[in-house]
């Protein structure tokens, strides 16, 4: 009986390490800074994502987010996958759902939904901040 015991709470502790690790790693393996790009043939550059500082500033779930086998939103948990948003927010997966004027099948209007919404409240709160409204603040010529 103890050695059962032992042994279950053994594989408790590896789980638990084990999936600390995995979580661990997943947030190590992204860089300090990303550039994203847009499949659509639009004229302005790549949009700067300075994922580093982004981290420092807001919590995991105010952007990531996952979604239900039923094609639902879910809020983000800690230890979620964190899968690059063009697997879901494409034509394919998500067609022409749209959240206000966005097209979240779409990997720019979920950019947009999701950045220059956040940039425009943050500018709002914070008149220090006002060019955050400006395209030029992610889109670096």
């Amino acid at each position: 009986m103890v050695k059962k015991a032992l042994a279950c709470g053994l594989s408790v502790l590896f789980l638990a390490f084990a999936s600390t690790g995995i979580s661990m790693s997943a947030s190590e393996a992204v860089p300090d800074e990303l550039t994203l790009t847009s499949s659509d043939s639009d004229k302005k550059p790549p949009a700067f994502f300075p994922h580093k500082m982004h981290q420092e500033a807001f919590d995991c779930g105010e952007c990531h987010h996952g979604m239900s086998e039923d094609g639902k939103q879910v809020a983000y948990a800690e230890g979620m996958e964190i899968k690059k948003c063009e697997e879901c927010h494409n034509s394919e997966v998500l067609g022409d759902r749209k959240s206000g004027k966005y097209d979240m099948g779409d990997f720019k209007g979920a950019g947009h939904g999701n950045c220059l919404e956040c940039h425009r409240k943050v500018a709002k709160d914070d008149s220090s901040k006002k060019k955050l409204r400006s395209c030029g603040t992610c889109h670096v010529k």
